[in-house]
Parts: structure tokens; C-alpha cells; sequence
């Protein structure tokens, strides 16, 4: 009987140890200090500081640093908070600081301008969000936002004045609270092209040069529709005068004059089989293609060619194609032109001729 009940009690004993063992094992356990921290909220608690703080790992001890940075607290200053709050026996492990980092949801101004120039594009009359140049009211600077916001960046509400470029742009950002975070960006956007700008003063008639040219982005109100891009411009010839730093268009340049007026040039004559040339004086200025007239110095004869070549001008002479005839019928024989081409006798002075005498 005693020993039968000798087995309960190990049996009982032996069913509620487990139950009561770890809440001791927990009581007993050394609190081991943390070299870094990180942490979401705005406070800083003991369990973020230290390993088995138990229940009073829920405590509140410091203020978090700011969204996406890092602070220290010296260990000493750290042991005296946690014996506030009967926290003793803690292991340092020979820390001397302890590194507290925020986490945040960091978003670039880069990245910020490119959502809005996204979200105004094709609005308001503006073109592709490439091309926009924003200028913001406020600096635009790193966003630094609760760890909690993970949503994008959604425009909700998007206003342009066509005519002054004015923007207003608010995005959400959804959160895990199920409140979004409200974003609003305003100022001034402007369309701007790609433009080849004179870097020297050029008159007119000057063939531009590759260091004559520079590629910037200027406002396409100043440009208009029809800015030159360098390959367009290089090699081209102006059409008048302009200032250095002024933007080209394609209505400010022509393709450069291979003849110009005065200019002593060549005259080619070419025709079928012959090709034949001489000095003459070119009383126009012209491009390729272009029809001038040309003084020949020999004949003081004017005449007039194309613009082949630089210094060049070209005169082609047409030759006369010859004539085929398909009906040849009309054409008099040998025998008939022989006969109608025999003489006549009109010494009697009649009108009528004599018919042969035939020999008896």
C-alpha cells in the first residue's frame, strides 16, 4: 500500500515538474546586454536592450532616435535604467556602448520628384515625364517614414494650370494601421527638349563646327517646336546672325553654299561621250542642287547650271535623240525620184512637153 502510493506521488511529481520548471528557468536566467539595437517605435524598451528581461521587458526606458538614424547610449547609463526597474545581474559582456537604430521607410527626393513628374504626365497640356523640369516650392529633401508604411507611392488627386504650369500632387501611402500616410508636393512644372546651343557668336553664312555646338535641356517655349539636335546642326550653315547661348532650330539653318556669288568656278559641260571644262565667274551663291548663273570669261556669254560640287557647276547639253519611222511608205523610191527628177525640155516655151521622138 505504501509503496503503491510512493508511485502516485513520483507519478503526480513527476507530471507538474515540467509545468513549474520553466517559469523558474526563466527567473534564473542571466540578462544578457544587446551591443546594437533596432527598433520600429519611437520608444526604446528593456526587452530591446537586453535578453531575458522577463515581465519587465515592456518597459519603456529611452526615446528612440529619428526615423532612419542611430544613437548610442553609454552600457553605465543602460545598467542604471534597468535597476530602476529591478533589473540586476546583467551580463555587459564588456560593451561599452550600445548602438540604437530606428527603422524607417526611406524614400530619395529623386525618387520623390519622379513620382510626381509621373503622375503629371501628359496633364495640363505637359508632355512625357522625361521631359518635365519641377521646381518645388519647398527644398525637396530624403523622406524618412514609419518601417509601417510599405504601400507606394498612389497619386490621389492631381491638379496643372495649363498656362502657368502650377502643380498640386497628393499621394497615399498605405500602412499597417489601415490609416495612409498623406504626402502633398507643390510648385511648377515645366516641358523642356534637348537642344543644340550655340557656345560662340556666329554670322551669317558660317558653317558650324562640333565645338560650335553644346546639348542642354531648355524650356520648349523658347525653343519651339522645331529645336535642331547637334547631328542636324554640325556641318549646317546659319541663316542669319545669332548670339552665343541661344538654343537652334531647324528653321535657323541651311545646308552650306558650295558656290558663292563672285566665286571663280568650274564649269562642266557633259553631254553624251563628251565631258569638257573651263573657268566662268559665278554670279549667284548656291547649295547643292541649287540652279546659279555662271559668266564664261571666253564667250562673255551668260549661262546657267547646277551646283554639283564645291566650287563646281554643271551644265548638261541635251543631244538630239533620233527619229523613227514606221511607215515608210511615203518615202519615194529610187526609180520614182529618178523620174520625177528628169530634166524637161521647155526651150519651144510650151507648157506642155513633147512626147520622145522614136528612130524609123
Amino acid at each position: 500500500m505504501k509503496l503503491r502510493a510512493l508511485l502516485l506521488a513520483t507519478a503526480l511529481f513527476g507530471s507538474f515538474a515540467p509545468a513549474l520548471a520553466d517559469p523558474l528557468d526563466d527567473a534564473i536566467k542571466t540578462p544578457v546586454l544587446h551591443a546594437t539595437v533596432t527598433v520600429a517605435s519611437d520608444v526604446v524598451r528593456i526587452g530591446d536592450l537586453i535578453d531575458n528581461a522577463g515581465p519587465a521587458g515592456q518597459i519603456a526606458v529611452y526615446r528612440a532616435p529619428d526615423l532612419g538614424t542611430t544613437g548610442s547610449i553609454p552600457t553605465a547609463q543602460v545598467l542604471a535604467a534597468l535597476r530602476a526597474h529591478q533589473v540586476i545581474g546583467v551580463n555587459t559582456k564588456d560593451v561599452k556602448d550600445v548602438a540604437v537604430t530606428r527603422l524607417a521607410r526611406n524614400i530619395a527626393a529623386k525618387d520623390i520628384q519622379s513620382a510626381v513628374a509621373n503622375a503629371l504626365e501628359h496633364r495640363g497640356g505637359l508632355g512625357d515625364a522625361g521631359n518635365l523640369s519641377l521646381a518645388f516650392d519647398r527644398d525637396l529633401q530624403d523622406l524618412h517614414l514609419e518601417a509601417s508604411n510599405t504601400g507606394t507611392m498612389e497619386p490621389t488627386s492631381v491638379h496643372v494650370d495649363p498656362r502657368s504650369g502650377r502643380f498640386d500632387v497628393t499621394f497615399e501611402i498605405a500602412n499597417d494601421s489601415n490609416m495612409p500616410t498623406q504626402l502633398r508636393y507643390t510648385g511648377t512644372a515645366i516641358e523642356t527638349v534637348l537642344a543644340a546651343v550655340l557656345t560662340r557668336d556666329v554670322e551669317r553664312t558660317d558653317v558650324l563646327k562640333s565645338s560650335d555646338i553644346v546639348v542642354e535641356r531648355r524650356p520648349r517655349a523658347d525653343v519651339g517646336g522645331d529645336a535642331a539636335v547637334r547631328d542636324q546642326a554640325v556641318g549646317m550653315q546659319m541663316r542669319h546672325p545669332m548670339r552665343a547661348g541661344r538654343p537652334l532650330r531647324v528653321a535657323d539653318l541651311v545646308r552650306p553654299d558650295l558656290v558663292q556669288r563672285d566665286q571663280t568656278v568650274t564649269i562642266v559641260y557633259q553631254t553624251d561621250g563628251i565631258y569638257l571644262t573651263t573657268r566662268g565667274k559665278a554670279l549667284d551663291s548656291g547649295t547643292e542642287g541649287d540652279v546659279v548663273s555662271v559668266l564664261n570669261p571666253q564667250s562673255k556669254r551668260t549661262i546657267t547650271g547646277v551646283v554639283s560640287g564645291r566650287g563646281q557647276v554643271t551644265i548638261e547639253v541635251a543631244t538630239p535623240a533620233p527619229v523613227y519611222v514606221s511607215d515608210t511608205s511615203a518615202i519615194p523610191s529610187k526609180d520614182q525620184s529618178s523620174i520625177t527628177s528628169a530634166p524637161v525640155s521647155v526651150a519651144d516655151g510650151s507648157s506642155n512637153p513633147q512626147a520622145p521622138v522614136k528612130p524609123e
